[in-house]
């Protein structure tokens, strides 16, 4: 009996959590202060080939097989 009381009362609190992570939308407000600001310098920071300076030919066509 002394089992089952703790894991109810574990189970509870994890229940209590999980609830306050999803009505104050602390996964969202996570994802947007702390992921977004590190990917967005990342991916700003990365060289990209320019595609104005890429030679445009108007003959070469990939091939597709039938």
């Amino acid at each position: 009996m002394k089992c089952l009381k703790k894991v109810v009362g574990i189970g509870a609190v994890a229940y209590a959590a999980l609830f306050a992570v999803f009505f104050f939308d602390l996964d969202g407000k996570l994802l947007f202060n702390v992921v977004e600001p590190f990917l967005v310098k990342h991916y700003d920071e990365m060289e990209r080939p320019d595609v104005l300076k890429t030679a445009y030919d108007m003959n070469k066509y990939p091939k597709y097989d039938a």
